[in-house]
């Protein structure tokens, strides 16, 4: 495509420079080349014209001095004017493509040598025959010599340089002649037609230049415009549609027929609504969308992005579809004209991304946002209805030691399996969801029954509660739940949701499986615990921590064999702390790292002034088996101490294995390498107890005290697990103690068990360092107390 020829701002139509039109100057703005062009292929257009006007001029000029001119000299100038012409002609033919191309310089000056030989010629008639004739002869060769000028300012109108050489010799001529025979009135009269001429002839010019400039620029636009239509249509997914007043489509593009279906001949002149209607034409049901887009055809407004559900073939798609009316030049209607794109996979696209963001994708259930777009639905319609809506949080209980023993995989089926039987529960007006992880929560929009609320929150339990068979395994959950009442309990969604979980927190710490109602109360707990995790931050250094030694004797003679460290808190601000409430703090924190490391510490410091026999247990949680610093630890405090590694028994309970059991045995087998022992506590009340024996060879079991105070009353299942633990561990040469002795009665039990050692209040208290340390004046427990 070749661009439209360019003038300079400042230069434009009226303001073009004399000498440039006339072709003197080149200015150094503007594609005068191309403008050259448009100049001179004019002049191929009109050659015939002008060579029937120079030859009747010709005639002209021979008939008036046919009797006054020797016919040879007549003959002779009329051959040589029509061989100029010739000459010139022939030459302008080879311009009639110049408008497509710049001109060059040669072809100018070679154009300019014909016209002013053709001017030379016309100059010999005034000069030389005039003097055979009087003056009424050389007023009527003025006379043809006039009609030339005017002549060569028409058809020159695009070349003015031709017509201002041709006036001005040819004038010239004149002037010269009416001079010299006197005739002053005559000159004066050429003189100012000449100039008259020149002028005419060069405004004439630019009103042609300016014409042809806008005329090449509108050109160039409409070839644009087809360009980018042809584009447009050829595109892969829009097209041009248009219709009449009827609202028949017409002008069907091969795009637009190719996403209606149909051929576009078959198409044409049939209602846009029945096109992409499909059946819905026939029974009248059309969708919203059709709806919209007749109305808006109806009312003859302007639309744009218009989303259009189309049934086409008995497919159903969706296009966006803009357009404008289209009115003719008298104002009347004539349709709509418009472009359209098939958006069907976008808008598919754009329906998942909106359901993956208010669904959980492994259950199917909705998630957190869209809970809690439903929580604020049901609270504006407990605040309109003057009713209660409510809010169940639900946490598994035990599913994390699932997940970690038998994989996520097993772990997402069981989600699933959970999702489905909470469905099943659901009544009108309760929604349930996942909120992450192993949480679920259901929206009760109309909470004005309470007991509903109660009987659902123990289905749920019940429900969730019943085995599941998951590859080829039969697995156990049980859920905890607690409830928020809006607007009682919250008037907005997050404290209504914070309420709830309160309450969740409270069933979870009641031991779980159970469903638990927000109150109050709650508020001083959850705020009591942060005030002790506050002080907890700062009880390191402000030496609040103390330990107490509570010892394990032989079972048979009652010597001290060990002690258990046990940490005691007595805070600045809260004075004696439980350890039930600040040790699940401090876990929960990872502050039982530092603290940990404090007590390791110092155990084994105070463990050197005993005699060397003498054992230290300290107790470790699953946050410092995790620290992957927790061995370096332990070597640490037995380094700086000097304790011998066989001196420390390293007590762990059975739920260090759950949360990453693979890691927490390879720190325990460490520090079972370099000499420590590691004792199993609390056995028998954990998650898979005998697993953990098979993996690890601790030194010692310890018995809990619920199946020590059973066997004392002659419970069955507490005799029968007391006894197959003390024989399991005797098989695998591991020892025994017996924790929370406290009477003589379930001291004679144990012993009659066989359990190697006894922990507990009959033998002593938690005490002090100093206390610790007395005991060792005494050589057993019956020595000790009849001293």
């Amino acid at each position: 495509m070749t661009s439209a020829p360019t003038l300079p701002a400042e230069t434009r139509a009226d303001k073009l420079p004399v000498l440039a039109v006339i072709g003197l100057r080149e200015p150094a703005e503007g594609d005068w080349g191309r403008l050259r062009g448009l100049q001179y292929s004019s002049l191929a257009r009109s050659t015939f014209a002008r060579l029937f006007g120079h030859a009747l001029a010709g005639l002209l000029v021979i008939q008036t001095y046919a009797y006054l001119v020797n016919p040879a000299i007549l003959v002779g100038w009329m051959t040589l004017l029509i061989g100029t012409l010739i000459y010139g002609a022939r030459y302008d033919r080879s311009l009639i493509d110049a408008d497509r191309r710049r001109v060059s310089r040669q072809e100018m000056h070679r154009q300019t040598v014909s016209s002013l030989a053709v001017a030379a010629v016309w100059a010999i008639p005034m000069l030389a025959f005039s003097a055979f004739g009087d003056a009424e002869h050389r007023m009527t060769l003025w006379t043809v010599l006039a009609m030339l000028m005017t002549g060569m300012a028409v058809t020159f109108a695009a070349l003015p340089i031709a017509t201002v050489m041709f006036s001005g010799v040819v004038g010239l001529s004149a002037i010269v002649t009416f001079l010299w025979w006197g005739q002053y009135t005559a000159a004066g009269v050429s003189a100012a037609f000449i100039a008259i001429v020149s002028v005419g002839a060069i405004e004439a010019a630019r009103s042609f230049l300016g014409a042809r400039v806008a005329e090449a620029g509108m050109a160039e636009k409409a070839e644009v415009v087809s360009l980018l239509l042809r584009e447009f249509e050829e595109g892969d997914a829009d097209w041009l549609w248009q219709i009449d007043a009827g609202r028949r489509v017409r002008s069907v593009s091969p795009r637009f027929a190719f996403a209606l279906g149909e051929d576009p001949e078959d198409a044409d002149g049939k209602p846009l609504i029945q096109l992409i209607a499909g059946d819905s034409w026939d029974s009248g049901h059309f969708h919203s969308s059709l709806h919209d887009l007749a109305e808006r055809l109806k009312r003859r407004e302007s639309f744009s992005n218009l989303l259009v559900r189309v049934t086409l073939r008995g497919s159903p798609r969706w296009w966006e579809l803009s357009a404008s009316p289209k009115f003719d030049e008298n104002g009347a209607f004539v349709g709509f004209r418009g472009v359209g794109s098939d958006v069907t996979e976008q808008r598919e696209s754009a329906e998942k991304i909106a359901y993956l963001a208010r669904y959980d994708t492994l259950t199917g259930l909705p998630n957190r946002l869209m809970l809690t777009e439903a929580l604020a639905g049901a609270m504006a319609y407990a605040e309109k209805w003057r009713t209660d809506c409510a809010f169940m949080m639900i946490d598994l209980d035990r599913f994390k030691a699932i997940n970690d023993t038998l994989g996520h995989l097993v772990g997402d089926q069981m989600l699933a399996l959970v999702s489905e039987r909470l469905r099943l529960i659901m009544a009108e007006g309760e929604v349930c969801g996942r909120l992450g992880g192993d949480e679920f929560a259901v929206v009760i929009r109309d909470a004005a029954d309470p007991q509903r609320v109660a009987d659902l929150g123990d289905a749920i339990i019940s429900t969730l509660s019943k085995p599941y068979e998951v590859d080829h395994h039969t697995l156990y959950v049980g859920a905890s739940v607690g409830t928020a009442y809006g607007p009682r309990d919250g008037t907005s969604v997050e404290t209504l949701l914070r309420n709830a979980d309160l309450a969740l927190y409270r069933a979870k710490d009641e031991g779980g499986g159970r469903h638990c109602t927000y109150e109050p109360s709650l508020h001083a707990h959850a705020e009591e615990r942060r005030k002790l995790e506050f002080s907890l931050r700062h009880a390191l250094e402000r030496h609040e921590f103390s330990l107490m030694y509570q010892p394990v004797v032989d079972a048979v003679t009652e010597k001290v064999l060990s002690f258990e460290a046990l940490l005691r808190w007595n805070s600045e601000e809260h004075g004696i702390v439980s350890p039930a409430k600040f040790v699940p703090i401090a876990e929960d924190t990872r502050l039982i790292v530092p603290i940990g490391e404090w007590v390791l510490r110092t155990a084994c410091q105070e463990a050197m002034k005993w005699p060397d026999n003498i054992k230290i247990a300290v107790n470790v949680s699953g946050e410092q088996l995790l620290d992957p610093y927790f061995a370096e630890t332990v070597v640490g405090a037995l380094t700086a101490s000097g304790l011998s590694p066989h001196r420390l028994e390293i007590e762990v309970t059975e739920s260090i294995f759950v949360r990453d059991g693979a890691t927490a045995q390879l720190t325990l087998e460490n520090l079972m390498g370099i000499g420590c022992g590691v004792a199993l506590d609390d056995f028998g009340t954990g998650y898979s107890s005998l697993g953990y024996l098979r993996k690890m060879r601790f030194s010692t079991i310890k018995v809990d005290r619920s199946f020590v105070q059973g066997a004392a009353k002659d419970n069955p299942e507490s005799l029968a697990i007391c006894r197959a633990v003390v024989a399991m561990a005797d098989s695998l040469e591991m020892s025994t103690t017996a924790e929370g002795v406290e009477t003589e009665l379930e001291l004679d039990v144990i012993r009659r068990i066989g359990c190697k050692k006894i922990q507990g209040y009959f033998f002593g208290r938690p005490m002090s360092p100093a206390d610790a340390l007395n005991l060792f004046a005494k050589t057993s427990y019956r020595q000790r107390k009849a001293g």
